[in-house]
């Protein structure tokens, strides 16, 4: 996750597909974007990296494990001051919880919700 943990900001962007390998080399060959693994346990999923730096600006992971039931659209992590109230928030308004909410680190979780117009995005909040 990026280093933005301001509420409402967008702290990460990734992308779940069944072949996280192949879409990586798609777009270290379309946008130019470099590579670095992330262990799975018995596989890597990808950070990819903007030329001429360190600092991941997305990443592309298999949909399986913990990413199994996301869905293949770069998904967008928006901050929020607490998952609970928001994902009450999102069903209050008309929209739907997809997945989670989840663990994610520690002190951290998320959940990927659909907005009343169809969009997918994910409510992540922050550890302490």
């Amino acid at each position: 996750m990026s280093e933005s943990k301001s509420i409402g900001s967008i702290a990460w962007t990734d992308l779940s597909v069944p072949d996280a390998g192949e879409l990586k080399e798609f777009y270290k060959q379309v946008v130019g974007w470099d590579s670095g693994s992330v262990s799975m346990g018995d596989y890597d999923d990808f950070t990819m990296i903007p030329p001429g730096t360190d600092t991941p600006a997305a990443g592309i992971c298999h949909a399986k494990g913990v990413n199994a039931d996301l869905p293949p659209v770069w998904l967008i992590y928006i901050v929020v001051a607490n998952l609970e109230e928001s994902l009450a928030a999102c069903t209050a308004g008309g929209g739907e919880v997809l997945v989670g909410p989840k663990g994610m680190g520690p002190g951290s979780s998320y959940a990927v919700i659909r907005d009343p117009a169809g969009a997918v995005s994910a409510l992540y909040q922050v550890g302490s």
